[in-house]
């Protein structure tokens, strides 16, 4: 162990300077707050050290600045011009530092500041300003990985009103919960010179499991818990994480103060306790704290005494460099300071760019009972490194951590809130003009869509307890703003998201499709009706009808033309025959007056097609001449200023100010109603031109009254329906989470079917006559029936008439063929006869032989 000083190396007073001799040290504290007391001995602690370790000779000149600037900045001249110190430790603000600092820099003086959040404009402005002890970024980090590790999305930021630095802090937890998934939602400023803050806390109260970030000092935290604990917002139902700010201190309170912070986690500075050097210098810190400051009830050193242990230590040793080097050179001296690297009470000692760049570790601190047990990961805190080289624990480390205490286990922390925890209070509407979708029947039962949706998504949640509850005192806005004062936590009904709604409650995602529709009356209405007769078949119909008529006409001719006298006669005489068989087919028979039986065949064939085409269209023409075609009454709002008519509205939705501001109907001609058949009664009667419903209220509507209404117009944008919450509520993240999985599971689609029904008999009611008219589609079979028919016999009378002719041919080759043979052979005979006579000429000329 070090050798102790026998001599004081220190000085508080002027009698005591005159007698040391060395080099200066300032130190400038808050000797009247704990963490000035522990700082203040362990800094004259470090003294003594040097002085018997080293033969070092250093004064430690000491002043209090009662946290005050001005006081702060004074002392600092006073220990410059009249003690000429070398550099100056302290103070644990960054007000304070600020005002030393400026002194300093202006003699050139290095200032070592203890306070953890230094802005970094003030390390630029002035140049001899040093950061000595870690920000606030790491320390963020880790709060917001016990926040992940809990499953947390969103939480309540508490801080001190008059403290400035709380902004960097919150910017630095911001940064920090974003990486997470995790943000902070609200924010409350505690007020300073006040006894309790229950009116502060009452804003927040949820009645549920809220996540709370509490960055304040010791006094206003334990205050805050006080009034926490009694309000029943310490405990299960509420989680609350601080900050080092106030666990870096525990150590320091006693044990009924420790009480009231049941439950609590925190994140502190951690240091190895467990090393001898810390073992030797708690011992002797105690004895002497106990020595200056009785009046404590609790004498452990805590992150504030091992600091400003270290920090003597560096700026002692830097002066003693500088010393040797040149003079005191003060710049020297800084740069010294910057250069310095060892190992101290806290760990690994060092600067990076006028900052402390040691790897700061963090320990779980948890209020167990009347005491708080400090929790490390493998026994070194955060263990996963940044990229900056900061240590923070992995959700699975910490997760492991947490579980020794069983209250911080996620399945655990579920399990207490369901059975702890107040029901949520859920207004339901009793007013709603459509009971499909809210339906209350009895202070105990409730149906309807927006109802069932509702049970759907909470089925996800075990730990959400909740109850419904009738509202019946007002509109559904009123409805809204009970959230907003309390009376509920959130509301479940036929309620549509609305800008100013959202002013009063968070609301989900929409659960039915967005939009405003005009409904208003059909009437009768037959277009085209000169050429009506017409419609009966579609274009491409009659075209077929009349190919095949023709074709059927021609077969035909072709095949009587040589039975007939009438089918003979000049080109158009035939032309006009040929169309004339065709045609007259479709309305009378033939038959008589056919000789073969390949047309019979194809007129037997065609005559029953046309039968089935002529008794179809009879058909379809009378439907078309009796039966009622609709149209919407009111094509546009246009047209309904135009005619100067009112419109009809629910009572008590948002929508009379929409139709009056937005589609600007004059206030007078906008007329409520209280349920849909008044609706109906007005349309029909026409007191008014149209009525405009929501898009699934629309829907609903046009299924109970499909044959006399419809919809018409454009569809105007404005919010679906959704649930509201409490402002702020912590699972509305996961709420809606939920929701997409109602709708992607097809159970939303189910519940949809069972609860409103579609409008499929709106859509028949308004076919068009175009879409009534029979096509190719109706009878194409009928047309390759008699085509293929005909072809068949067009192919056999012209096999058969080529085989007729060839036989014909035959016969006239035959007749040729015998006359020639019968020619050459008389030929033949007559040449014989001739050749015989001039034989027995030459015969009986001659003279006989002698």
């Amino acid at each position: 162990s070090p050798q102790r000083a026998t001599a004081s190396r220190y000085a508080t007073n002027e009698e005591e300077i005159s007698h040391v001799k060395g080099a200066s040290i300032g130190a400038i504290l808050d000797t009247t707050s704990r963490v000035g007391k522990e700082a203040k001995v362990a800094m004259e602690m470090a003294i003594d050290d040097l002085a018997g370790d080293t033969d070092m000779s250093v004064v430690l000149h000491i002043r209090n600045s009662q946290s005050k600037p001005l006081l702060a900045g004074l002392a600092a001249r006073e220990l410059i011009d009249t003690h000429k110190v070398k550099t100056i430790l302290g103070p644990h603000t960054w007000e304070e530092a600020i005002s030393i600092a400026d002194v300093g820099s202006q003699a050139h003086i290095p200032t070592l500041s203890l306070a953890d959040s230094i802005p970094k404009w003030a390390l630029e402005q002035w140049p001899f300003l040093v950061q000595a002890s870690p920000n606030k970024y790491a320390e963020m980090k880790a709060v917001a990985a016990i926040i992940q590790s809990w499953g947390q999305r969103r939480v309540t930021f508490v801080y001190e009103d008059d403290d400035s630095t709380s902004i960097r802090v919150i910017s630095h937890l911001s940064d920090a919960l974003k990486k997470v998934g995790a943000e902070i939602y609200n924010l409350v400023a505690l007020p300073p010179l006040t006894s309790s803050y229950s009116e502060e806390l009452e804003r927040v109260k949820l009645g549920q499991g809220t996540t709370f970030v509490v960055h304040t000092s010791l006094a206003s935290a334990v205050r805050l818990f006080h009034t926490a604990k009694r309000m029943g917002m310490v405990g299960k139902d509420n989680l609350w994480v601080v900050t080092s700010a106030v666990t870096d201190l525990l150590h320091s309170l006693n044990t009924t103060t420790i009480s009231s912070m049941q439950g609590i986690v925190g994140v502190r500075s951690y240091f190895p306790e467990s090393k001898p050097q810390f073992q030797d210098f708690s011992k002797r810190f105690r004895q002497k704290f106990c020595m200056e400051y009785p009046e404590e009830e609790n004498y452990e050193p805590g992150i504030f005494a091992v600091q400003a242990y270290d920090a003597t230590w560096m700026v002692a040793l830097a002066v003693n460099g500088s010393n040797r080097g040149s003079g005191g050179d003060q710049n020297l001296l800084q740069h010294i300071i910057l250069l310095v690297n060892f190992n101290g009470l806290t760990g690994k000692v060092q600067f990076s760019e006028r900052k402390l760049s040691t790897a700061h570790q963090f320990q779980i601190v948890n209020v167990v009972g009347k005491s708080y047990i400090g929790l490390t990961p493998n026994g070194f805190g955060f263990l996963s490194t940044d990229d900056d080289g900061t240590n923070y624990c992995s959700t699975q480390n910490l997760g492991q951590v947490l579980c020794h205490s069983e209250h911080f286990r996620p399945t655990q922390r579920r399990q207490a809130l369901s059975k702890s925890a107040v029901p949520l209070k859920v207004g339901v509407p009793t007013t709603s003009h459509f009971k499909q979708f809210v339906n209350t029947e009895n202070k105990n039962h409730y149906t309807g869509f927006s109802i069932e949706v509702f049970r759907e998504i909470m089925k996800g949640f075990p730990d959400l307890p909740y109850e419904f509850i009738p509202f019946s005192e007002g509109s559904y806005d009123s409805m809204v703003e009970q959230v907003y004062k309390k009376k509920f936590d959130a509301v479940a009904g036929d309620v549509t998201i609305l800008a100013s709604r959202s002013r009063h409650a968070d609301f989900t995602q929409p659960y039915t499709a967005s939009g405003l529709e005009m409904i208003v009356s059909l009437q009768p209405h037959v277009p085209n009706a000169a050429w009506l007769f017409l419609k009966p078949f579609t274009t491409a119909m009659w075209a077929v009808i009349a190919c095949i008529t023709v074709y059927n006409g021609f077969v035909v001719w072709l095949i009587e033309r040589n039975h007939s006298d009438e089918l003979e006669g000049f080109v158009l005489s035939q032309i006009g025959t040929l169309l004339w068989l065709g045609f007259t087919t479709l309305f009378a028979s033939q038959g008589d007056k056919l000789h073969s039986n390949l047309s019979r065949m194809t007129i037997v064939i065609w005559l029953f097609v046309a039968l089935v085409i002529t008794q179809s269209y009879t058909a379809s023409f009378a439907s078309m001449l009796t039966a009622q075609r609709l149209e919407p009454k009111i094509s546009s709002i246009e047209t309904l200023k135009k005619m100067n008519l009112s419109v009809g509205y629910c009572e008590g939705s948002f929508l009379k100010n929409y139709l009056t501001n937005v589609l600007s109907f004059e206030p007078n001609k906008v007329v409520k109603f209280d349920s849909t058949q008044e609706f109906a009664e007005a349309l029909r009667s026409g007191k008014i031109g149209a009525v405009f419903l929501g898009v699934p209220k629309a829907k609903l509507f046009l299924s109970q009254y499909c044959k006399s209404f419809t919809r018409a117009g454009e569809t105007y944008k404005v919010g679906g329906f959704g649930f509201a919450f409490s402002k702020g509520f912590p699972r509305l993240d996961d709420i809606n989470a939920a929701l997409l999985n109602v709708s992607e599971s097809g159970k939303l689609r189910e519940l949809e079917k069972e609860y409103i029904v579609s409008e499929k008999c709106v859509d028949s009611e308004l076919s068009t006559i175009e879409n009534d008219s029979l096509g190719l589609q109706n009878f194409w079979v009928l047309f390759v029936l008699t085509g293929g028919t005909s072809t068949a016999s067009l192919a056999i009378y012209v096999v058969l008439g080529l085989r007729k002719r060839c036989n014909s041919m035959l016969d006239e080759h035959k007749s040729v063929c015998t006359f020639i043979l019968a020619a050459v052979t008389n030929l033949w005979r007559q040449r014989r006869r001739f050749s015989s006579r001039v034989g027995d000429a030459e015969s009986f000329g001659s003279p006989p032989n002698t």
